[in-house]
């Protein structure tokens, strides 16, 4: 077999493959045979990966945006009472900034954070696609999270009425030891057969050393951990850790094991911060606008694969089935990775189909140039898609640069930040990949496959 076969091959896989991950989550099934009636559906499989530490697990289907789902809006406002004016702007950056990480920890994509501030009032605006309970959203992202390790007192204490087994607030006395110690905090489960949900924690190299320290003055006796003033668990020091590991155990579920982790991973805010406005938000462009703009689309992409069979034949309709594994394709991306769609990540997605047609149109009428030169087919068919590609590749690279302008991965404060902004510049930028794969290597391989033409020299004029 060719290696053009192969590849060709390669490429059927991969698009069938491709196909299976498009696919809605459930197909109903109903036939009449006769007298029988079958009602059956077909599921599509969900994407796992479990490969020791690595976890890796898709539900594929397809994520929106604000605009096309709805939310949850939240304004938090910051006391910066006993911040200094010159320092308030770093101050609410550095709101912003955590509140943003405790949302990626969250699990909410294409959120928009901004920052505002009109005289003494410095506010944090949070939109949230898909987030429906505000309450729990709120308790996550503005809470202060200030975590501390307490131990019993030299002097013994009274037993608190329940025998001792849980101590009560006045039972403990704070020690040096506190969340600013503590480098990691992750979900696990107890290995002892159990299977509950832990939260392990990881110091930092000093909080190691203190660490150490506090339990081993501390063997046979309770060490608290409080959270916000709450007690979290009280266990019996059995013997010195001076590794840096601990657990919180308790009883928790894995959401709230995992929402602690979010908590004390985030860290503390620099300033308190109160919520001044919470609201449900519903899909502002509502399902008849979605689907009039998908329909838009549809008609666009429509007409283009028309004007390609059209005006180029049997050239057109191959490069039309290589603009079909292209939706296919980033279709299949944008649940994989996932990305999560907004109006603006549409109108990318769209613009990058213009210019994977874009690219075949230019190889094409540079294959007719060289066949008018004298060429024979096969010849002309190569070296118009190796003449084409220094055009090809200057339009895809000014539009990558562009895209990486609007994604802004580093966040330069002088560059776009808004998460709409950010979602074309996304979508678009991966259209553009997609387009060029399947502008250069799958037209042609469906070129070298299954195009054929009688070679004839034709004379130059």
């Amino acid at each position: 077999m060719g290696k053009s076969k192969k590849l060709f091959l390669a490429i059927l896989v991969l698009t069938l493959l491709a196909l299976l991950i498009d696919l809605p989550r459930q197909i109903p099934i109903n036939l009449s045979l006769g007298s029988r009636n079958i009602s059956t559906s077909i599921r599509r499989p969900t994407f796992e990966l479990n490969l020791g530490p690595i976890h890796w697990r898709r539900d594929l289907d397809i994520r929106q945006g604000l605009d096309l789902k709805g939310g949850a809006h939240l304004v938090f406002e910051a006391d910066m009472g006993a911040i200094i004016e010159s320092d308030r702007e770093d101050s609410i950056k550095g709101v912003r900034e955590i509140i943003a990480r405790r949302i990626d920890l969250y699990g909410v994509s294409e959120p928009l954070i901004q920052t505002s501030s009109d005289g003494d009032r410095y506010r944090i605006i949070a939109e949230l696609p898909g987030v429906k309970n505000t309450k729990e959203a709120i308790d996550l992202i503005g809470q202060t999270a200030q975590l501390d390790f307490r131990e019993e007192p030299n002097e013994p204490q009274a037993a608190s009425e329940s025998g001792g087994s849980q101590p009560s607030i006045l039972d403990f006395q704070k020690t040096d030891l506190t969340g600013k110690d503590l480098a990691k905090a992750q979900v696990e489960f107890n290995q002892s057969g159990t299977g509950a949900p832990v939260v392990a924690l990881g110091f930092t190299d000093e909080g190691k050393d203190k660490f150490g320290e506090l339990t081993k003055r501390n063997v046979g006796k309770r060490l608290a951990i409080y959270l916000d003033e709450m007690l979290l668990t009280a266990p019996v020091v059995q013997q010195p850790i001076t590794t840096g590991d601990a657990v919180i155990s308790g009883d928790f579920t894995v959401n709230e094991a995992k929402n602690l982790a979010i908590q004390l991973n985030a860290g503390a805010l620099p300033v308190p911060v109160t919520v001044v406005e919470e609201r449900t938000v519903g899909a502002t462009l509502g399902q008849d606008s979605v689907f009039r703009s998908l329909r838009a689309g549809i008609i666009g992409l429509g007409l283009v694969i028309l004007f390609m069979a059209a005006y180029y034949g049997r050239l057109g309709a191959i490069a039309d089935l290589a603009l079909i594994v292209y939706g296919l394709l980033t279709l299949a991306m944008y649940k994989l990775i996932p990305i999560t769609l907004t109006l603006p990540g549409l109108a990318g997605f769209i613009l990058s189909v213009g210019m994977a047609v874009d690219a075949n149109i230019l190889i094409f009428e540079r294959m007719k140039e060289e066949e008018r030169s004298g060429k024979p087919w096969r010849t002309a068919m190569e070296l118009g898609f190796g003449r084409a590609w220094d055009s090809i590749k200057d339009a895809n690279v000014a539009t990558l640069m562009t895209a990486f302008v609007l994604l802004n991965p580093f966040e330069w404060s002088f560059l776009p930040t808004s998460g709409l902004a950010r979602g074309f510049a996304l979508t678009l930028a991966i259209g553009v990949l997609t387009g060029l794969f399947t502008g250069i290597v799958v037209t042609r391989t469906f070129l070298r496959v299954l195009y054929t033409r009688k070679e004839t020299l034709s004379r130059k004029q």
